[in-house]
């Protein structure tokens, strides 16, 4: 062999490596399942801008969703080049959850894209079925994947809410499980699922036109709403930690607050009195006073509260698998934003999920679980393929400190702004909220977050409500009258099992 075709075969066996090393990073190694947030790109597998990941599933008999032993989402075998269509049998309740594969936009959202490599057959923990249906000559058929939600728990989240726009989450606090998610409004998901490409044009448009955005899942996405009164949890916490106080100590609660720096003054909720001017924590925790929070928090300092909202999980990313909008406690530049900070308004962001795992924390004894949605992986016979273990996310607070919180968040239910989340047989415990919009039509966003179950000690359920406010709040609509009711419907429906 002479020299230049000695060169040129050493040149496209070098090129021919190099090309085999790229497409097995592309192809193997660049292959995590989920985006860390919605804000950040992920794998070209992932990616639901990557079309040729939606081609690939067309002629798959894509695997079921499962809720309750009830199937939810289906394919049915249809006469077109697409040869299945996708059913989404549980109807707009749950649409947020699942999400959508649409041949018409060539992607997938929500559970269909998080869990696409169990629905479309090709996780590794489904590869004995592959080889099976290859030695049987049998076709092959996507795994099932069943939810931890709970569909009575689900229904009544759906019924209270009732069109309003909101978002209720649930979760079991000693294990994480996520017994409800709800966002309203919501969408039919066959709608798009359609493969009538024409006609799931027309129905994204008029969903994307709607001042509604029912698109939007505000349980983990979304735009992020401000806590209200129900950060306060945390603003106690941190004078707890601190060694501040207790919640038999006397603290001032004047009518007004002036805030450093500024001509603004921090009012009570609709310029109310807190008790005779001097109240116990308790009583200011109960009846949501707004000064003497907005003191704590001006004495604990801004670092101080950053790194309780960071310890109980704000600024984490999370996927559950559905990736999570993380919550935000930002810097703030003086002692006035601050004091607004410590009674969850200045720039406070959080979704209901946030504040849903802070009721849980609570109620585990200061343990917060890890959040999930997915019960068990099944193969294409419904065989068993995983089950999700619960595991412990942080421990932001020790026993004693949960234990006194609560205690208090069960008086506030009990005789203070809770009181319509009271469900009579059931232990009921939680924190109102009413986070002004800074709009000038309709009312504020109202919130309720806490715990309940028929044994005190063992709550079995977490949960946080939330409407938004304007034009559908009531100008004097509050946490305790708007978001409350609908706790308690939750509550009943899921002591009542």
């Amino acid at each position: 062999m002479n020299r230049q075709i000695h060169q040129m075969t050493v040149l496209v066996l070098v090129m021919f490596l190099a090309l085999a090393a790229s497409i097995t990073s592309v192809q193997g190694l660049s292959r995590p399942a989920l985006w860390e947030s919605s804000s950040e790109q992920g794998t070209l597998v992932t990616d639901p801008r990557n079309s040729r990941t939606i081609f690939a599933q067309y002629g798959t008999d894509r695997g079921q969703i499962i809720v309750g032993g009830n199937v939810i989402v289906d394919s049915q075998p249809v006469d077109d080049a697409y040869a299945y269509q996708r059913l989404y049998l549980g109807g707009q309740m749950y649409s947020h959850v699942t999400g959508y594969f649409s041949t018409a936009f060539a992607s997938m959202t929500g559970l269909e894209q998080a869990e696409n490599s169990v629905l479309n057959g090709d996780d590794p923990s489904l590869l004995s079925s592959r080889l099976s249906a290859l030695v049987t000559g049998g076709s092959l058929s996507g795994g099932s994947v069943e939810l931890t939600i709970n569909p009575q728990i689900q229904q009544a989240a759906w019924d209270a809410l009732d069109g309003r726009r909101g978002s209720v989450v649930a979760l079991d606090p000693s294990t994480g499980a996520i017994l409800a998610m709800v966002s309203s409004p919501s969408y039919d998901a066959n709608l798009l699922a359609s493969h009538d490409a024409d006609a799931a044009v027309a129905a994204y448009s008029q969903l994307q036109a709607d001042e509604a955005n029912p698109l939007s899942n505000r349980a983990i996405a979304g735009d992020l709403y401000p806590p209200g009164s129900t950060f306060k949890i945390l603003t106690l916490a941190a004078a707890l930690r601190a060694g501040m106080l207790s919640p038999e100590t006397e603290v001032a609660a004047p009518n007004s607050l002036a805030l450093p720096g500024t001509s603004h003054e921090l009012m009570n909720y609709a310029g109310e009195s807190c008790g005779n001017g001097t109240v116990t924590v308790a009583y200011a925790f109960a009846e949501s006073c707004n000064t003497p929070f907005g003191q704590m928090a001006m004495d604990l300092g801004d670092a101080a509260l950053a790194q309780e909202a960071a310890a109980w999980g704000f600024g984490a990313r999370m996927n559950v698998p559905l990736a999570v909008t993380p919550s935000v406690y930002p810097a703030n530049d003086d002692t006035a934003q601050t004091a607004m900070a410590g009674i969850g308004q200045s720039s406070v962001r959080v979704t209901p999920l946030m504040m849903a795992l802070v009721a849980a924390t609570v109620a585990n004894g200061g343990e917060q679980m890890s959040p999930f949605l997915v019960a068990r992986t099944l193969d294409p016979d419904l065989n068993v393929v995983s089950t999700t273990t619960p595991s412990v996310a942080r421990t932001p607070v020790n026993t004693q400190t949960a234990a006194t919180l609560a205690s208090l968040m069960t008086q506030a239910v009990a005789e203070g702004t809770g009181s319509s989340a009271q469900v009579p047989g059931v232990s009921v415990a939680g924190k109102t909220g009413t986070a002004e919009t800074g709009s000038d039509v309709g009312g504020p966003i109202t919130w309720f977050i806490g715990f309940a179950g028929t044994d005190p000690q063992h709550p079995s359920i977490a949960l946080a409500v939330v409407l938004d406010g304007g034009e559908q709040t009531a100008d004097g609509g509050t946490g305790g009258s708007v978001a409350g009711p609908i706790a308690a419907a939750v509550i009943d429906a899921a002591v009542d099992q």
